[in-house]
Formats: structure tokens, C-alpha cells, sequence
């Protein structure tokens, strides 16, 4: 990290650091994020600014909220009620309260009085000052330290323990059974049951076995102007053979610009037009590009343009052959050696037209939107037909997740 130091926090950056770093960070408190039973998982300072509606300048307030509490305050404080529905979706209640009685009265008595916590099997729950919470798993553990039911809670008191240092629970274990039992009743009030202890299965819809607004599809079509859509409202071409027809029309003078690209920088993928070439960009990670292109430029008028990849198969993340053809004209081949088995992004999505967020590749630098007109964009998922192909499918659809931890 230390080479890359006067580029920490550009746009060129995804700063991760080393748990150690994290838990020293998060001092005093004991935990990180992921670890929603602990305040180092969760604690944060929060700065309010409204000059014509608080008086007190520079002050601090000690009263107890969550972040859910921040929507209600910002409705009361603009006059607001609580929206009922919302172009006709009915909305549920609002579960926070609103921290406005606090601005001009530091001293004013805490108004959210109980709250659960819950990442990954690692709970919590504050009432009235007192807090219980059981560490699970650490964000570094592939895998729980013991089976939910045998979980080992502290119990501490906030009103004297800042840091949740001093563990109450052997001293007093009438409180932390009320606690627990508080716990239970609001995991059943909000839908927090049943918890899911799994990690990285649950990133998988499939593996997860939970409803996939994708699931069984094969194909989807994609016109100009839709941008940012996550992975879990793509198409998952992961793993597999793939095919993208893109119907274009180039203006006099030519086109540049994405067609289709998913995530960006630190991982994805683009199908664009360089100097008018049709070219193909997988980012693989952000260590290596893997890239193809037509020697010539597409001429004015419409075109349909052809990105097929062949899957090699043998496993998850295998590497494949991929070819362009314009209008049944081959123009162009090469080789990806490894593609991303699991997911490509958390936060960038696909976009037609243009490539979003962080560039795939500089070779088409962000915004790289597209000069000519983009019809429409469709992307098939291609029938299994090799031995090596079924298997990376089979390996997708029960367990791909476990394969790469275990890897």
C-alpha cells in the first residue's frame, strides 16, 4: 500500500486496509464493521448543521439514536408527515424517531430507547443504557465460531462503559437473559428472522435460495440511456458462454464511445468503439486487461455488432475465447485467460451508452459515452455444450462460493 500512498483516495483507489488497521482505527472500541453486536461495528459521530434552526453553536448532544432516525428528523424538522404511500405503494411505518427535541436541549432525556443489531449471526440489542451482543464471526472468519444456539453474549452497561469494556453478564444474568428474550421480540417485530450465518453464498441468489429477479433468464435486452444496474438486476454472465449483438447506427464521421460496460476499474467489462474500432475490454480485478479490436472503423450507417465468448469450463473464473463480428463479418479474436467467478462490483453497475463511475479501461476514459445511436442491446446466455462447460455450470449453481474460499 505504501507505494501507493499519494493515490489513496482518488478516483484511481478502492481503499481497503488490513483488519488490524481497522480494529486499531476503530479504538477504543474493540470490533470493526461486520460485527453489528460491538460499537466498533457500528458507532459513529454525526455532524448536524441548520443555523436558522439551532441555536446552541459548537455543541455536543449525548443522546442515544440510529441512523434510522435521521429520515423522521429531517420530516419534522421541514414540516412533513410521514408518507403513507408512494406512487401507490403503500409504504410500512417509519421505525425510527426524530432527534429534533435534542438540537436546543442538550440535557433533554434520550427518546430511542431499544435497538437490534444484526450482520451475518453477529446481534445485539441496546435498551435503556444497557447493551448485550454475542460475536459471531469477525469479518476476517470464513466461518462462524460456533453454531448460533451456542453463542457466548456480554452484557455491558453504556451509561458507565463507553467502550463496552467492563462484560457484566457473569455479574448479572437476570439482565442479560431480559435482554436476549428483548432481542427475540424484536427480531420477530422486524423481520430479522430467520438469520442467516453464511457469507459469501448469500452474494449468490441461487446459492442463497432466495428470489432472483433474473433467475432462469437467458436473455436480456438493453436500449441506450439505462445505466447503473447492479448486478442483481443484470443478467449473470459469469462462468459461462455468452453472446452481445448490439444494433447501432454511426453518424458521418464516425462513433466512439461504450456500447455496454459493467463495473469498472477495479474489475468488468466494456464493449465499445475506439476510433471508430469495435473493441472488447475485460478487466480482470484491475491486474490485467484483456483486450480485442477490429483493425478498421465501423463506416457511417447502421451496423450490428457481434461480441461472442466460448467458456473454457474446468471450474469457476476459467478463461474463454472471445471474437467480434460486424454485420456476420468476423473482424477480430483473442484469448481472456481468467474471468471474475463470483462478482464483478458492489457498487458500479452496467451501462448502456456510456461507462459510468470508474472507467473499465482508460482506453475509453469515464463518462465514454457513446456518439453514435444504440437501437437496442441484447445479451444471451449460450447453451452448455462441452464436458469442461457443464462442469463449471454444476460448480455455479451448487457451491461456486466455496470453491473460491476454499481456493
Amino acid at each position: 500500500m505504501l507505494k501507493h500512498y499519494d493515490e489513496w483516495g482518488s478516483p484511481s483507489t478502492y481503499p481497503h486496509m488490513a483488519a488490524g488497521w481497522a480494529v486499531a482505527g476503530d479504538s477504543p472500541f474493540a470490533w470493526t464493521k461486520q460485527i453489528a453486536s460491538d460499537y466498533g461495528g457500528t458507532r459513529n459521530g454525526m455532524v448536524v448543521h441548520w443555523p436558522k434552526g439551532i441555536k446552541a453553536k459548537g455543541e455536543v448532544r449525548s443522546q442515544w439514536h440510529h441512523v434510522i432516525d435521521v429520515v423522521p428528523t429531517i420530516l419534522e424538522a421541514a414540516g412533513l408527515p410521514e408518507p403513507k404511500s408512494v406512487n401507490g405503494a403503500v409504504q410500512q411505518p417509519i421505525e425510527g424517531v426524530s432527534m429534533l427535541y435534542s438540537f436546543n436541549d442538550a440535557k433533554a432525556t434520550s427518546r430511542h430507547t431499544t435497538q437490534y443489531f444484526e450482520i451475518f449471526g453477529n446481534r445485539g440489542i441496546y435498551h435503556d443504557g444497557w447493551y448485550a451482543g454475542t460475536i459471531h464471526r469477525a469479518g476476517w472468519e470464513q466461518v462462524p465460531r460456533r453454531p448460533l444456539e451456542d453463542d457466548i453474549w456480554q452484557l455491558y452497561d453504556t451509561r458507565s462503559d463507553f467502550s463496552l469494556a467492563n462484560d457484566l453478564a457473569a455479574q448479572n444474568p437476570a439482565k442479560l437473559k431480559e435482554l436476549q428474550d428483548l432481542f427475540l421480540s424484536e427480531a420477530i417485530k422486524y423481520q430479522v428472522l430467520p438469520i442467516d450465518d453464511r457469507l459469501l453464498v448469500r452474494m449468490n441468489a441461487a446459492t442463497a435460495g432466495r428470489p432472483d429477479l433474473m433467475a432462469g433468464r437467458t436473455s436480456l435486452t438493453v436500449f441506450q440511456g439505462m445505466s447503473g444496474m447492479s448486478e442483481n438486476v443484470f443478467i449473470n454472465i459469469k462462468n459461462r458462454s455468452h453472446t452481445i449483438t448490439a444494433d447501432v447506427e454511426i453518424p458521418p464521421g464516425g462513433a466512439n464511445g461504450a456500447i455496454l460496460a459493467q463495473a469498472g476499474r477495479f474489475g468488468g467489462w466494456s464493449l465499445y468503439l475506439k476510433d471508430g474500432k469495435p473493441t472488447y475490454t475485460f478487466n480482470w480485478l484491475g491486474l490485467n486487461e484483456y483486450t480485442v479490436a477490429s483493425n478498421q472503423a465501423l463506416p457511417a450507417g447502421k451496423a450490428t455488432l457481434v461480441y461472442n465468448f466460448v467458456y473454457d469450463g474446468g471450474g469457476v473464473g476459467k478463461g474463454g475465447t472471445m471474437t467480434i463480428s460486424v454485420n456476420g463479418q468476423q473482424v477480430a479474436t483473442g484469448r481472456i485467460a481468467n474471468t471474475q467467478g463470483m462478482a464483478f462490483s458492489a457498487d458500479e453497475g452496467a451501462d448502456v451508452g456510456e461507462d459510468e463511475g470508474t472507467a473499465v479501461t482508460q482506453t475509453c476514459a469515464v463518462p465514454c459515452k457513446f456518439t453514435g445511436k444504440i437501437y437496442k442491446v441484447n445479451i444471451q446466455l449460450n447453451a452448455i455444450t462441452t464436458a469442461n462447460a457443464i462442469e463449471a455450470e454444476k460448480a455455479r449453481r451448487e457451491g461456486a462460493f466455496k470453491i473460491a474460499v476454499s481456493n
